[in-house]
């Protein structure tokens, strides 16, 4: 028998091993070392942190968290590596060493998230640490290193590098297309399991079993590809993913929850980060997501109490940032509201301007065009009251994937034989489900409603 399809884990997956079931009705096999890393108080840790965040505030039951999704995530592997385990020129480049490394590497991708992990990244602030950096020291650390060493006699630093596509050997290369690349298995999990919590169809029918059965290695045996008999599956991924980006990831009131969130960070940030003592950023991002909010809320309101003793732009920031995290997480919710949005189709001249701007550039861009609507108008609008959220700076990864063809034996990439994947490779796809957005302190939106957002906006750029 290959030795991959040997493992423990692969051999529980349809044996009589213990079980953890997930939503919906899956079952996620537990072998004693995978126990072992799941008991951890890093990995209990994932329990405690959603995956969506403020997705919830619009979709209720979109409450699930990071530990649910690394299960998901650590079966899919299994799925993968049980296929790919008939393939000889897959077990020819992968050993069973590195199945053991993938089977890890799924299990723990996450475990350096903290809570509204993908947000505050987006605001690329100096000397925020990165998910990937938190991870290495969770997997360095000693609880994780020593399970990793004892019983699975794996090397920490090789699963630092496989999470972090660093893995640097034609093993690695595959194995990180895997783990991360146009058909992985976090996607696969992804894409499903936020559907299914939404409440809605689109991440929940790309048929991931013929996707799987399809799964090969591309010409060069060096990534992940498909044989044409996934390539229908494949498209309805790539569909799943735009229409989830677009009608959920990127709603509006996610995205209003969404800068509202990123601009109280932002004022914590100005406020209580210090490049020399990065413990106050450690502890905070170290703590669970209600443990988050609370630090948040307490450090702000502790800075509004000593006004007296800071300065009058600090006791101001605290002010702002108080304001939004009661309107955020206070016992009654009050979202911003759009006052103006602009897209690649519509208002594509302000889009081009305001997209993938640092977001620094944004507040300073929001605070300009609050100073003018003032002065246009006599009502003051105050720097917490105006937020403008746009596509950040990073884009997301493309989807590209190559197609075996049996009969001909030959490749083609998935964007010349779809004319679904074509369109989304040949036009930005955040260009396509990410907007420009202008959101407004409710109070404010009447007033907003009664001048041209248009001009103001064109005014405030010709000016900045």
């Amino acid at each position: 028998m290959n030795a991959i399809l040997e493992l423990p884990e692969l051999i529980a997956l349809n044996g009589p091993a213990g079980l953890v079931r997930i939503p919906n009705q899956i079952d996620v096999p537990v072998t004693p070392r995978v126990l072992a890393l799941i008991d951890t108080p890093e990995f209990q840790r994932l329990a405690q942190i959603s995956q969506l965040g403020v997705v919830a505030f619009v979709y209720p039951a979109a409450n699930h968290n990071r530990f649910e999704h690394s299960l998901g995530v650590y079966r899919m592997s299994l799925l993968f590596l049980q296929h790919l385990a008939h393939q000889p020129r897959f077990v020819e480049v992968v050993s069973a060493r590195d199945a053991t490394l993938l089977i890890l590497a799924a299990l723990l991708h996450d475990i350096g998230h903290w809570p509204f992990c993908h947000p505050i990244e987006d605001l690329r602030l100096p000397n925020v640490p990165s998910h990937e950096q938190f991870a290495a020291m969770a997997i360095r650390g000693e609880n994780i290193a020593t399970i990793l060493t004892r019983d699975w006699a794996v090397d920490p630093q090789e699963v630092i590098d496989l999470i972090n596509g660093r893995l640097d050997t034609p093993a690695g290369k595959i194995l990180g297309s895997i783990l991360s690349g146009p058909i992985d298995i976090d996607k696969m999990d992804y894409l499903y399991r936020d559907s299914l919590h939404a409440g809605v169809p689109y991440g929940q029918n790309f048929d991931s079993p013929r996707l799987i059965r399809s799964l090969c290695l591309n010409e060069a045996g060096d990534r992940l590809a498909i044989t044409h008999k996934g390539k229908t599956a494949a498209e309805l991924m790539v569909f799943a993913r735009y229409v989830m980006f677009s009608e959920v990831y990127w709603h509006h009131a996610v995205r209003s929850a969404t800068s509202m969130l990123q601009r109280a960070f932002y004022l914590w940030y100005e406020q209580h980060h210090d490049a020399k003592n990065k413990s106050s950023m450690e502890r905070l991002l170290g703590l669970s997501e209600g443990e988050m909010i609370a630090a948040m809320g307490s450090d702000v309101a502790e800075s509004v109490q000593d006004g007296t003793r800071r300065s009058e732009r600090d006791a101001g920031l605290a002010k702002e940032a108080q304001k939004l995290i009661n309107h955020l997480f206070g016992r009654r919710r009050r979202l911003f509201k759009r006052a103006a949005s602009y897209s690649f189709i519509e208002g594509e001249a302000i889009y081009r301007e305001l997209a993938r701007r640092p977001y620094s550039w944004l507040v300073n861009f929001g605070l300009d065009l609050g100073t003018l609507i003032t002065r246009k108008t006599g009502v003051e609008v105050l720097p917490h009251q105006i937020l403008i959220d746009a596509p950040p700076v990073g884009l997301e990864v493309q989807f590209n994937v190559s197609v075996y063809y049996e009969k001909e034996n030959r490749y083609r990439n998935l964007g010349e034989v779809s004319p679904v994947v074509q369109t989304l490779a040949t036009r930005q796809f955040d260009d396509l489900v990410k907007q420009v957005r202008i959101f407004v302190d409710p109070d404010l939106l009447p007033m907003f409603r009664e001048i041209s957002m248009d001009a103001c906006v064109e005014e405030s750029l010709r000016l900045s």
